[in-house]
């Protein structure tokens, strides 16, 4: 059954519990024994809604969970599953080609033995969804009822509704931490089963990388694990290169912008810089790979340089560079922008030129989210992939000309995760602990944004 079905009639009967709720408020109010109500006819239904509409999303998120897992061993149970195989993936294969029929996804099956389960299937769904919906018309019924029974002048539906919005809402924020620290522990887990297999100190220190997923994975060796390569080519392009593009061209252009360009000009320039930002990453990846690669290539072998790769640093690292300034620009126009109007005033009042207005009052005032500017785009920069792999390729290499081939961290774990790898294996393991590497820098980068946010922020009148 769809979803949307479910949560619809959750819907529906909420709104019945709304209007038959307000309507009885209203007769209160109308009642010429009744004094002043204690709320307004408007919390009396909000009330009996919320109390039918958010059980019934509790319910409906459990049953969507559990009735395919109920529907599989209904089949299982019949006849017809008889000479299925106990177990494995030839009877995973079959249930799903069966189920796909069953629900119509799928014209028909690939296997003749799962026809005979095709039927069952559709008896199984036909009698779960009509459960399902019942179970909902029941739920929302009992709950509507009770809700509306409390309905009295005196009844404080107010703070019962608000005190229910405040839990929602507090479990709408704790959503960002609960998937943190879920991402953290399984992060730490894997890492530490991989820590078991490579000694942390190859890992962290080691300068080659080369893990082979078909190696014996009791005896892996820990000299091609060695992880530095990639360290040092993520910083190196997305830290280094990206950045000597992005901070002076968006730094500058978030000056133009607020203090020298006409307000008309503004209007156009403004949205066609925020325009790469929704530039997808593979159009980019696409535009290094085709236009700046060869052109870095053929620069090198025109003054001389020679061994100039169509893959390299620096065509990944100026492209990279480009799609992130947008982060810079807005967040340092931002800034400049809030800086208050007295204090640009006040500087050119006491003789100040403009250049010298924006270099020792603009800037230094708008520093903290010029910062956090540049961090959130040194993030953003070091999670990049598709760009590294179709301009600097996906060879760990541990050098400092940018015209040589490199990947990153992220391109690694890609590589990593993708095929059919055993999560047994080390080489697959190994994607987790540069994953968790990641995660560290990037909280210590917005460590290190916080602490010089919080030196330099200033108060103003």
């Amino acid at each position: 059954m769809s979803p949307a079905i479910l949560l619809l009639l959750a819907v529906g009967l909420g709104l019945a519990g709304w209007i038959s709720a307000r309507s009885r408020a209203w007769a209160f109010r109308r009642d010429e024994n009744v004094g002043r109500l204690a709320a307004l006819p408007v919390y009396h239904a909000w009330y009996v809604a919320l109390w039918v509409i958010v059980p019934l999303v509790a319910f409906i998120s459990l049953w969507l969970i559990a009735s395919p897992y109920l529907v599989e061993q209904s089949v299982l149970m019949s006849p017809a599953a008889s000479d299925l195989p106990a177990a494995g993936f030839q009877r995973d294969t079959l249930l799903r080609e069966a189920m796909a029929v069953a629900n119509g996804t799928s014209p028909g099956v690939f296997n003749e033995a799962a026809k005979p389960l095709i039927e069952p299937f559709r008896e199984a769904l036909s009698r779960y969804n009509l459960i399902g919906i019942l179970s909902t018309l029941i739920i929302g019924f009992l709950c509507g009822t009770w809700a509306f029974l409390r309905l009295k002048p005196d009844f404080t539906a107010r703070t019962r509704v608000e005190k229910t919005v405040m839990a929602v809402l507090l479990l709408a924020s704790l959503v960002a931490i609960l998937t943190t620290l879920g991402i953290v522990a399984s992060l730490v887990f894997e890492t530490f089963r991989f820590f078991g297999m490579v000694s942390p100190i190859d890992f962290l220190f080691g300068t080659e990388w080369g893990p082979d997923p078909m190696s014996n994975p009791q005896n892996p060796d820990p000299t091609r694990f060695g992880a530095v390569p990639l360290f040092w080519g993520t910083i190196f392009i997305g830290a280094i290169i990206a950045m000597i593009v992005a901070i002076p061209l968006g730094l500058m252009s978030a000056i133009y912008l607020t203090q020298y360009a006409a307000p008309r000009v503004r209007s156009w320039l403004k949205p066609a810089l925020e325009i790469l930002a929704g530039v997808p990453t593979v159009v980019y990846g696409y535009f290094a790979a085709l236009t700046v690669a060869p052109f870095i290539r053929d620069l090198a072998a025109m003054i001389g340089i020679s061994g100039a790769s169509s893959e390299s640093a620096l065509a990944a690292g100026l492209v990279m560079g480009v799609m992130i300034i947008p982060f810079v620009s807005s967040m340092a126009d931002d800034s400049i922008a809030a800086v208050p109007q007295a204090m640009r005033d006040g500087s050119l009042a006491m003789g100040a030129t403009t250049s010298e207005t924006i270099k020792r009052v603009l800037v230094p005032a708008a520093l903290p989210g010029i910062v956090a500017g540049i961090m959130l785009a040194i993030s953003r920069a070091i999670g990049e992939t598709m760009i590294v792999v179709m301009a600097a390729s996906t060879a760990a290499n541990l050098s400092a000309n940018p015209l040589d081939r490199m990947t990153t961290v992220t391109v690694q774990i890609v590589k990593m995760l993708t095929g059919e790898g055993s999560f047994d294996h080390p080489a697959t393991l190994s994607a987790f602990a540069l994953g968790f590497v990641l995660f560290l820098v990037t909280l210590g980068l917005n460590f290190v944004a916080l602490r010089v946010v919080k030196r330099f922020r200033e108060a103003y009148d």
